[in-house]
């Protein structure tokens, strides 16, 4: 790694032992916690509910460093898995050393380690959703030859009290700027404290959300990342929740990342990019056009667009967010730059021109150009998601994509130029499969396409039976209709589910 990469890298780790957090070894982690007087380690790790869990350890001794980075600890499987017996429930928790990160929060200089699950034989937890992400990227990169590269669009309110001054317009916050914003500042300390934790983030700025209910006001704000490793994209999304759940509790302010707060106001989603790479290089596109890979992958999560909503959709209220309008996709398309779309296609910096210069005549110098920025980008989950089994299922429907004989007539098929929601392309919208409607309805299009996410082992079936069963315990059939006009009991219903995952 250079110096400079070194020396601008927000990480304390990577600064300090000079390295990248991927070549991050048991005696690095060791030498950096001698070195800085570390008092505590955390294992870090993710249950059934989505949320970071914590075992904490006070460092007696070299030894009990060196035993406990060399053979993680031991668990109770049964409590962070229901389907666990609590018969056979123990589970090792096994540290992954390039995850390690300096706790920003803890009263004692602490280093955070997050861990994978093994079984009493020593072999992964085949239902551990990161094991599941494991095996899904494995099994890409070896059946296409291609690097998977994702990231996240972190979208969430902030509910803070209402302020007179400066108020910001009803659904108008789209990249507002203080005064009219006002948790602009707990965004900013939440993208620095996630980048010393190791996160790559692209930018922040205030969402389309901004509106007042009684003495309270709703902010929605937006954390976009850099493109990396699939597991390295949903650690940084697992832990950057985490670090904005805990601003939230110090600056006494609520942050909800729920897919739907009110009727009528903008609803948070997990948009994910994704981008195809070989030898280091996008693929995405080819003479300055979507190349054919990036429209099979396109095609591939198209077809199973249904399911996924099945581990990007997870809970009643995600439903009442995938309505139209709202710029949420209700409808199984895809476009170029058209938000009313399932899966999206970004401007991509391909434009034949110099934008730069002609912005800055002054400019005489050669403008490097930086290629490798077209991703596409696939709109239909939220803050819901189980967001290992999410990627992993991503993942899945791109293969399906690069495998599926007729993928170039179904994306040609399936795209659309236009605003479908618009009243003069009312017949193209006709023609277009529409989401699921509910949790009800994504089980049954989960267990009806179930053979491609168990195929290869990627999902054991038994998780695809928990998943099923679990979003039928909802039993949420029609619930829009069911709580139309019934603002009492749709407010309770955003209140149940307003810290999901």
């Amino acid at each position: 790694m250079k110096e400079l990469e070194i020396r601008l890298n927000p990480n304390p780790l990577v600064q300090f032992l000079k390295k990248p957090a991927s070549q991050f070894t048991r005696q690095d982690i060791i030498y950096f916690i001698e070195e800085n007087d570390i008092e505590m380690v955390n294992f870090r790790y993710v249950g059934e509910d989505g949320k970071l869990k914590s075992l904490n350890f006070v460092i007696n001794s070299k030894q009990h460093l060196e035993d406990l980075l060399s053979t993680g600890e031991r668990v109770d499987g049964s409590s962070l898995f229901s389907y666990i017996e609590a018969g056979s429930s123990d589970l090792y928790v096994i540290p992954r050393f390039k995850t390690a990160f300096v706790n920003p929060f803890s009263e004692y200089s602490t280093l955070d380690i997050l861990c994978s699950f093994y079984t009493r034989d020593g072999l992964p937890l085949e239902s551990a959703p990161e094991h599941i992400l494991k095996k899904a990227i494995e099994e890409f990169r070896k059946s296409t030859g291609y690097d998977f590269k994702a990231m996240g669009e972190l979208e969430y309110y902030v509910v803070s009290e209402k302020e007179d001054m400066y108020p910001g317009v009803d659904q108008k916050g789209y990249h507002a700027s203080p005064p009219f914003t006002k948790n602009g500042h707990i965004r900013k300390d939440a993208m620095s404290l996630i980048s010393q934790c190791g996160g790559q983030i692209k930018y922040g700025h205030s969402e389309v959300g901004n509106f007042i209910s009684g003495d309270e006001l709703f902010e929605q704000q937006e954390i976009e990342f850099l493109p990396v490793d699939p597991q390295d994209a949903v650690d940084q999304l697992v832990i950057a929740k985490w670090i904005l759940r805990m601003l939230g509790d110090e600056y006494g302010v609520n942050i909800s990342f729920a897919p739907k707060i009110t009727v009528g106001k903008a609803g948070s989603g997990l948009h994910i990019h994704m981008q195809l790479e070989k030898d280091g290089e996008n693929i995405m596109v080819k003479g300055n056009k979507l190349s054919d890979v990036a429209r099979k992958m396109i095609a591939g999560i198209l077809d199973l667009a249904s399911p996924l909503t099945a581990f990007g959709n997870t809970i009643p209220t995600s439903y009442l967010r995938l309505v139209p309008h709202q710029e949420a996709p209700t409808n199984i398309c895809w476009g170029d730059s058209n938000r009313s779309v399932l899966v999206r296609v970004p401007l991509g910096w391909i434009a034949d021109t110099s934008m730069i210069k002609d912005a800055n005549p002054q400019e005489t110098g050669v403008i490097p150009y930086v290629p490798g920025k077209q991703t596409v980008e696939i709109r239909s989950g939220d803050g819901s998601a189980d967001i290992y089994q999410y990627m992993a299922g991503i993942i899945v429907a791109a293969q399906h994509g690069l495998e599926m004989p007729d993928a170039l007539e179904m994306a040609e098929k399936l795209y659309m130029d236009v605003n479908i929601f618009d009243d003069a392309h009312k017949d193209k919208l006709a023609k277009l499969e529409c989401l699921p409607q509910s949790c009800w309805e994504s089980a049954d299009k989960l267990i009806e396409k179930r053979e491609f996410f168990e195929k290869k082992g990627i999902f054991p079936a038994g998780s695809i039976d928990q998943i099923a069963k679990k979003l039928k315990s909802y039993e949420d059939k029609d619930l829009s209709e069911r709580l139309y006009g019934k603002e009492d009991e749709l407010r309770e219903l955003v209140m149940k589910y307003l810290h999901c995952m």
